[in-house]
């Protein structure tokens, strides 16, 4: 594991009525917090934060690098987001990769994930590429009735000698196959123009289904997509290219989008997976620390991050 990240965050008095998400985070086997305003005592866990800083998945898929730094930004993004309710958060640390084994980083990730999610029931995967997915996968495990919704303009569905940040749904595809399981497997934000048709085929081999960004610049559409990939789901694992967004809002990124999905829509289907009460992992790729601009991409995504932590949360509660 990588050395730990300091949080801090802007401090405007030591109520509760002060509380941000860095008062909210504690250590692994800690339920208490020695930042002020502190989480309430004794309280469980709400979610566990894993970091995935790798960019090999990217530099295979010679795309640009940079998303290794990604973890880092978030967090720092995530730091003084404010907070209104009670929220225990924790984080355990960033699986590194910078030897090149990615292999080797997946299969390290995937055990931080089982770990942390003994304790918490929602965990949430700090990328890194879109190689995170793969670790994400290899942590759930062959849950029957698991969906994988992407919200991406790139299927990552590509044939490759090796795993790059291209290939980590056809791998998951391929392992469910062999362990006799169905892959659902839904995409929201496909951009036409950066898919080639042999990717678009070989998504209708695996049973996908997608939702184009073209078709998904308003929020009904989309939600109803979603509302419709979940129907017959028990559990949802959520994952976010932040390409996935217009490259004005979102510019940190590998590849930046010429269309893309607006915010507003992306976070309405973030809270419609929420509110279907399956979510049980998330992770959120590809922002490219570098590559921002006044830190748009980090912001932005930790505004989902956030919402979907506080959201999940306060259902858990009220459930």
């Amino acid at each position: 594991m990588g050395a730990p990240f300091e949080w801090t965050g802007r401090t405007d008095g030591d109520g509760p009525e002060h509380r941000r998400f860095w008062n909210a985070v504690v250590e692994p086997g800690s339920r208490g917090s020695s930042l002020a305003p502190r989480p309430a005592e004794g309280r469980a866990p709400d979610a566990a934060l894993i970091g995935f800083a790798s960019d090999e998945g990217v530099r295979r898929n010679k795309g640009r690098v940079g998303a290794a730094e990604g973890p880092r930004a978030l967090r720092s993004a995530l730091g003084s987001l404010a907070v209104h309710d009670e929220l225990v958060v924790v984080d355990h640390g960033d699986v590194v990769v910078d030897d090149g084994d990615l292999e080797g980083g997946h299969r390290r990730l995937g055990e931080a994930i089982r770990a942390a999610r003994q304790d918490a029931p929602l965990s949430v995967v700090l990328g890194g590429g879109h190689e995170t997915a793969y670790g994400s996968h290899l942590g759930l495990g062959m849950r029957p009735r698991l969906g994988v919704l992407n919200l991406d303009a790139h299927f990552d569905l590509r044939e490759a000698d090796v795993p790059t940040s291209g290939t980590p749904f056809l791998q998951i595809a391929r392992d469910r196959q062999a362990a006799g399981e169905e892959m659902h497997y839904a995409v929201v934000g496909i951009s036409r123009t950066s898919n080639t048709g042999v990717l678009f085929e070989t998504a209708e081999s695996i049973g996908a289904t997608w939702l184009l960004d073209d078709d998904a610049q308003e929020v009904a559409p989309a939600v109803e997509f979603v509302a419709g990939f979940l129907a017959d789901l028990d559990e949802v694992y959520l994952t976010i290219d932040l390409d996935v967004l217009p490259a004005g809002a979102a510019p940190g990124v590998s590849a930046p989008a010429a269309l893309g999905v607006p915010p507003f829509v992306v976070q309405a289907v973030c809270e419609a997976v929420v509110d279907s009460g399956k979510l049980v992992h998330l992770d959120v790729t590809e922002l490219n620390p570098g590559l921002d601009v006044d830190q748009r991409t980090a912001k932005l995504a930790a505004r989902l991050i956030h919402r979907v932590i506080t959201r999940e949360t306060a259902r858990r509660r009220t459930s």
